[in-house]
């Protein structure tokens, strides 16, 4: 057994007798050695095979080859053992905007022997502090830009901070070889953790193998991608959500193409980074493409060949809007932050428009209910799926508990799977809205009320009501605001009802000039209720 300096992360791993089910990892793809540092194979790997020259991180600025990354990451990998006593095992925190110092900083932390934990930018130093203390994080690399908010942070447990950006760690960088021996990691050693998104109180720490890293660049990437070292990849997710891990770091590197990185991702630098930049590959959120969609006639996106939407369920309205205005078919996903990846999704053989897809290579998924029996066709119910990657929660069994049942993992989401084998979005498990004994889910309503030629956006949540048990209540994004007027909503009101089941329609209407999201796009439903 690898002897840990640290021994956090292995000794609070769920016992394996809660751990999911695996299956699929006799498939040949997803065989490795017991001893594996996934950078090897994401990074090294280019070099040694005389790749080093090529395009690996582009921005609007610079491109670094995979040469510099490589060279960085080593440089790096020297600071965090010679002069911040890094030890094997320990947990480093970097807070940055998606950049090319943010992804040297994560190789560099593996390299070491250390376990990474990305985090969003937008975190404030109260929501770091709980990250820290949960994790027992000792280090952290900072973007300059975002000092402010790690200086407030006061926790006993983070005892080095390291800045860049034409600071200290680029000073200490220089001096350092630009070859490392990269620590002899196992295939079954802790390489990263996520926090959960939309958590309250103490969030959910998710733990990640080094095989789990390159277990998922074999399995959505190859289903619906297909990259070729020629790609470039683009999208608009924090590095901090494996959304955005995967899709602007892990599946690039992976196939030996390249990353456009977007510090500031708005929907017209997204475009432009298409149309000057060549994209082929891009990841973002529905939210986005909707944005995007009335925009696209503005730029040249010829390039771009693949389009991926996660985060959120894709509204049908918004698949056709942007195939209508472009010709491209999005790819849908489901994925997990407990799971890695997406584990669900389309691709260009099999899609059928508002279905979420079919379980990619690696994962197997069904329909049960709430006692664990597998439902019929069309019969909605939990998804629980199992595969290559699995829940993990770091000293939580009582939530280690609620996910995984039988071998599976349980997502939280209400899906129905139809005769061919697709499955579809109802709801979130906590997005049903029971309103005079019918079952409403709020997606439904969404999509039925996005189709309206006034409105932009809109989120539905239930509220309690004593009469109906709770109400259908929209928060909806006018086209234009100036029409949010009482008579506006008695036309939505009158309107759906005609379109769609009467005893749906929403009770209650507010309109708002934005709805609260997260930074991976994800509507704040939570607020809104």
């Amino acid at each position: 057994m690898i002897h840990y300096e640290d021994n956090f992360a292995h000794v609070n791993l769920p016992s394996l007798d809660l751990q999911p089910n695996y299956v699929f990892t006799d498939l040949p793809q997803f065989q490795h050695p017991e001893m594996l540092n996934c950078v090897d194979k994401l990074l090294d790997h280019h070099i040694k095979e005389g790749r080093g020259n090529l395009p690996c991180i582009r921005t609007f600025e610079a491109i670094w080859t995979y040469q510099e990354l490589y060279e960085k990451a080593n440089q790096i990998a020297h600071v965090l053992i010679s002069d911040l006593r890094l030890q094997s095992g320990s947990r480093v925190l970097i807070r940055s905007t998606n950049n090319p110092m943010m992804v040297a900083c994560w190789f560099a932390v593996l390299k070491a022997g250390g376990i990474v934990v990305a985090t969003m930018p937008l975190l404030r130093s109260k929501e770091l502090t709980t990250i820290i203390n949960c994790a027992e994080i000792s280090h952290a690399f900072c973007d300059k830009e975002l000092e402010e908010e790690i200086h407030l942070v006061q926790s006993d447990y983070l005892k080095e901070t390291c800045f860049y950006g034409n600071s200290e760690l680029e000073e200490l960088m220089a001096s350092k070889p630009k070859t490392f021996d990269n620590y002899h990691s196992k295939s079954d050693s802790v390489a990263l953790i996520g926090f959960t998104s939309g958590t309250t109180g103490l969030p959910k720490m998710t733990s990640h193998y080094h095989k789990d890293i390159l277990n998922i660049c074999e399995a959505f990437p190859q289903y619906a991608l297909q990259p070729t070292p020629n790609d470039i990849f683009t999208g608009s997710p924090p590095l901090g959500f494996t959304f955005g891990l995967g899709g602007l770091v892990l599946f690039p590197m992976y196939f030996g193409a390249s990353t456009f990185l977007l510090e500031k991702p708005t929907p017209d630098h997204l475009l432009k980074a298409i149309e000057e930049h060549k994209i082929t590959i891009c990841f973002t959120a529905p939210t986005a493409w909707r944005v995007i969609t009335t925009k696209v006639n503005e730029f040249d996106i010829s390039s771009l060949r693949k389009c991926v939407s996660a985060g959120e369920t894709l509204p049908l309205k918004v698949w056709q809007e942007w195939y209508e205005a472009t010709g491209l078919k999005i790819i849908d996903g489901i994925g997990a932050t407990e799971m890695l990846h997406i584990f669900i999704s389309s691709n260009d053989s099999y899609m059928k428009p508002g279905a979420t897809g079919l379980a990619v290579t690696g994962y197997e998924a069904k329909i049960i209910d709430k006692k664990g029996n597998e439902l019929s066709t069309n019969e909605a119910g939990r998804l629980a799926v199992r595969g290559i990657t699995g829940c993990k929660y770091l000293n939580r069994e009582d939530k280690q508990i609620e996910y995984v049942e039988n071998g599976w993992n349980i997502t939280g989401d209400i899906f129905r799977k139809d005769e061919d084998g697709y499955f579809w979005f109802v709801a979130r498990g906590d997005d049903m809205i029971i309103s005079s004994g019918y079952n409403i889910a709020a997606i439904e309503v969404e999509s039925v009320l996005l189709t309206h030629d006034d409105i932009l956006e809109c989120a539905v949540v239930g509220l309690p009501d004593e009469e109906r048990g709770m109400l259908v209540c929209a928060h909806i994004v006018l086209k234009e605001q100036h029409k949010a007027t009482d008579a506006m909503k008695n036309r939505i009101q009158h309107w759906f009802k005609e379109v769609a089941a009467p005893y749906k329609y929403p009770r209650v209407i507010h309109f708002t000039e934005f709805l609260p999201k997260t930074e991976t796009g994800k509507i704040q439903r939570f607020k809104l209720k």
